[in-house]
Parts: C-alpha cells; sequence; structure tokens
C-alpha cells in the first residue's frame, strides 16, 4: 500500500483529467469528482476512483485539488457542503485561476474551519498537464506551501510566491503576457500573408531569435494549421483578463495593452461564437476586423 498522502481531485476536465494521470503515475492514490460524471468515471481505467459527490471524494483526503472553472464553481464545491465531509487539518490546493480577493477571501474561511489552503493555479496548457510540466505558482504560508510540494511535483515546477492571493496575481500576470503575445503573433502572421511572404517561413525565421516564445511555438503553428481546438478555450482566457483588470484596478493602476487585448477577446468571444475556441483564436477576430479571411 502506498505512504504517500492521499488525494482528492475536484474537477476532471480538459486540464484535471492530464494532471490526476501524473498524479497516477507518481504512485499517489487519487479519489476523483467531476459535475460530469463520466469525466471522473474515465479515469477509473489510470487507477483513480471516481465518486459520484464531493463530499464522499474528499472524505478520506489528505490534500484536496479543486481545478474548476471560476471562482464561483470553487466557492460552491468548498462552502457548499464539500469542507464538511473533508478530514480535519486536509490541505485544500485550488489550482483553478480565479480571482486574487476571493482567493483571499477562501483561505480565511478554510483557516477558521482548520484546513490549509494554497492558490495555486497553474500554465502550460493540455500539453504541459499532460507532461507534468506544468508551472504552478502557489501562494499561501510557507509551510502548507512545503508540505505540499511532493504532491505538486507530480505535475509540474512549484514556486512559493507569496502570501495568499499571491498565486493567482501571478497566473493574471502570466495570463497578460500570453494575451498580448497571442495578439502579437496573430498580427505578425497576418502582416506576412497580406503583404507577400510566406508566413509558414516567417515563423521558421523568427524561432530563435529575440522573437522567440512558447506562443510563436505553439500557437503560432496552431495559426498557420488553422487548429482551434481548445488547449486553453477563449472563454477562459477573457475570464482571466477580467481578472486582471479587476486587480490592476484594486491597486490603483491601469493596464493599457492588456484592457486592449480583453476588448479583443470579448469581441471573439460574444459576437464571433468563439468561446470554446482555443485562445489563438484571437486571429479570427483580427481577420474580421479588418474583413479578411484566412487562406
Amino acid at each position: 500500500m502506498s505512504d504517500k498522502p492521499k488525494i482528492a481531485f475536484l474537477g476532471t476536465g480538459l486540464m484535471g483529467a492530464p494532471m490526476v494521470r501524473c498524479l497516477l503515475k507518481s504512485g499517489h492514490r487519487v479519489a476523483v469528482w467531476n459535475r460530469s460524471a463520466e469525466k471522473a468515471q474515465a479515469l477509473e481505467a489510470d487507477g483513480a476512483v471516481a465518486f459520484a459527490s464531493v463530499a464522499e471524494a474528499g472524505a478520506n483526503a489528505d490534500f484536496v485539488i479543486t481545478m474548476l472553472s471560476d471562482g464561483a464553481a470553487v466557492t460552491d464545491v468548498l462552502f457548499g457542503g464539500g469542507t464538511n465531509a473533508m478530514k480535519a487539518g486536509a490541505t485544500i490546493i485550488d489550482m483553478s485561476s480565479i480571482a486574487p480577493s476571493t482567493a483571499r477571501d477562501h483561505c480565511k474561511r478554510l483557516d477558521g474551519l482548520g484546513f490549509g489552503h494554497l492558490d495555486a493555479p497553474v500554465s502550460g496548457g493540455t500539453a504541459g498537464a499532460e507532461q507534468g510540466a506544468l508551472a504552478i505558482m502557489a501562494g499561501g504560508e510557507v509551510p502548507v506551501f512545503e508540505e505540499a510540494v511532493p504532491v505538486l511535483l507530480a505535475m509540474g515546477r512549484p514556486i512559493h510566491v507569496g502570501p495568499s492571493g499571491s498565486g493567482q496575481l501571478a497566473k493574471l500576470c502570466n495570463q497578460s503576457i500570453v494575451a498580448s503575445t497571442i495578439a502579437a503573433v496573430a498580427e505578425a502572421l497576418f502582416l506576412a500573408r497580406k503583404a507577400g511572404a510566406d508566413p509558414v517561413a516567417v515563423r521558421t525565421a523568427l524561432r530563435g531569435g529575440f522573437a522567440e516564445s512558447r506562443i510563436l511555438e505553439l500557437h503560432g503553428q496552431r495559426m498557420l494549421d488553422r487548429d482551434f481546438k481548445p488547449g486553453g478555450p477563449a472563454v477562459l482566457q477573457l475570464k482571466d483578463l477580467d481578472n486582471a483588470l479587476d486587480a490592476a484596478g484594486e491597486a490603483g493602476v491601469t493596464l493599457p495593452m492588456t484592457q486592449q487585448v480583453r476588448d479583443r477577446f470579448y469581441r471573439l468571444v460574444h459576437e464571433l461564437d468563439g468561446a470554446q475556441l482555443d485562445h489563438s483564436a484571437l486571429l479570427l477576430e483580427l481577420e474580421a476586423s479588418q474583413g479578411s479571411a484566412g487562406a
């Protein structure tokens, strides 16, 4: 029998499912739950145990990991009865992307109930989740983080970035950079095509220079292939940009580039029916804004 801590993983969607598989490969015992039960049940073939309720999944867990769509979903799962059945002293690791203020509120409430808490959102997309190579940005108390490190290492590279809410703030910084870089790559490839160069060759020429990035590598290829099957849905990118702008407002600063790219994602999601397309589909918004179709 494994002497590793028991884990409950709540939310086994695009990101959660491969993260669970990494935990299982590292020898952890993992109980899983998802609102769409079939997504949790599919992981039983990999060694997970699926439960029909949050309470059942979390009852015996040392660590409870949430990977849900937004702050409201996390609040509902934790405080809609989920914590009532959880083991005293368990640590809740929220790996969802939510507002820093919501993460701080969760931490305060969980502390009052006797639970540890980390806000530990991730970056790296489904590829990083499958490879166990996610960037994990953790906020919370240092002793709680240090105890959780062996669990987090199964999924990627954990870095403690500050007190409660700091992990979410780091993720918003990440998402601002990601969105702005997606916009820049889309414009570069759009320009290359419209001005008469071969965009495939232009991307190859740029690789390895100062313009190199994971966005140019992965999402640039997606744009060339016009493959917008979601790794990171545009609707979630928009949610993160809204949270980033809210955090900026709380800090008394403005983020002009983030605001601009947020407005473009809003158009992609709400006017161009792109909510469930990959966030690299911002190229489609650029084309639509200039009456141009892809070639």
